[in-house]
């Protein structure tokens, strides 16, 4: 319990620095996407476990890839810098990529809450063809 409290304390350290970064250069758009990116997927994972749209071995996996990230077991030990945190992102950019081909990318955009720059990045990370921002 405690190494995990002390994983999120430097999670929240580095969040919380790139967000004075962002504010520093001038970027409060960027620095808004950031501050409200972890909440913004907690709504979405949310919203396409609830959608009918979203095949029902998808959601078992969104439910098996949230037990990881929270898990205090990992591949990559937390308290390894950098390294620690990849195996989370990898599993978490792997379910997303795995259900926005199963469930489509207008699945997505439905439940999807924050700006669109950050969606365009979302659905690029998972492999979906990524409309021009004119629309």
């Amino acid at each position: 319990m405690r190494t995990l409290l002390v994983v999120l304390a430097v999670a929240l350290a580095l969040w919380l620095l790139a967000l004075l970064v962002l504010l520093v250069l001038g970027k409060r758009t960027h620095a808004r996407e950031l501050a409200a990116l972890l909440p913004n997927l907690v709504k979405l994972f949310r919203g396409l476990v609830t959608d009918e749209r979203v095949p029902r071995g998808s959601k078992w996996l969104l439910g098996f890839a949230a037990l990881w990230l929270v898990s205090p077991i990992d591949l990559l030990p937390e308290f390894i810098p950098v390294l620690g945190p990849l195996d989370d992102v990898v599993i978490a950019a792997l379910v997303l990529r795995h259900l926005v081909k199963k469930a489509g990318p207008e699945v997505v955009r439905d439940h999807w809450h924050g700006g669109d720059q950050t969606l365009r990045l979302i659905l690029r990370v998972a492999g979906s063809p990524v409309p021009d921002e004119r629309t």
